[in-house]
């Protein structure tokens, strides 16, 4: 009777430091995934301040900063609202240009899919003159354009 209580109690112990230690490896694998969130993002800021330095030496004008801009779409004659953030909006010669900062080997890549997507989507918000992807790895500045009925 009594070792069957001790082997409760045990039993017990056993549990509550298992959970205990499931809970602070979760915690750890947060903080983990929260410190490589904020390294991308300083990263990340830190190249679009670079860049800004770059388009003001090739005579860009700074206009807006993470520009957003609402706008909306039908999905089933429903009309649906959505948000667009682009990097910067400068101009130059009284054009106006979204300019998309990347970092990284593939993103700078006009030609990945999801790079180009997300001109192509800055093209239809925005409506700009031009749109500018600038590649910090590389420090250069490249205008594209889609041109409508381009094949």
């Amino acid at each position: 009777m009594v070792w069957e209580m001790e082997l409760q109690q045990l039993l017990l112990l056993v549990l509550a430091l298992a959970a205990i230690g499931f809970a602070l490896a979760w915690r750890v694998a947060v903080g983990r995934g929260s410190r490589r969130s904020k390294r991308t993002t300083r990263h990340a800021l830190a190249a679009e301040t670079r860049a800004e330095a770059l388009l003001e030496d090739l005579g860009y004008e700074v206009v807006e900063r993470q520009a957003g801009r609402a706008w909306s779409f039908l999905v089933d004659g429903e009309a649906v609202e959505a948000s667009v953030r682009a990097d910067l909006l400068v101009q130059r010669d009284g054009a106006l240009y979204v300019a998309e900062v990347k970092t990284g080997s593939r993103a700078p890549d006009p030609c990945f899919p999801a790079t180009r997507r997300q001109l192509l989507e800055y093209l239809m918000v925005f409506q700009p003159d031009g749109l500018l992807l600038v590649d910090m790895e590389q420090e250069t500045v490249m205008e594209v354009e889609f041109p409508v009925g381009f094949s």
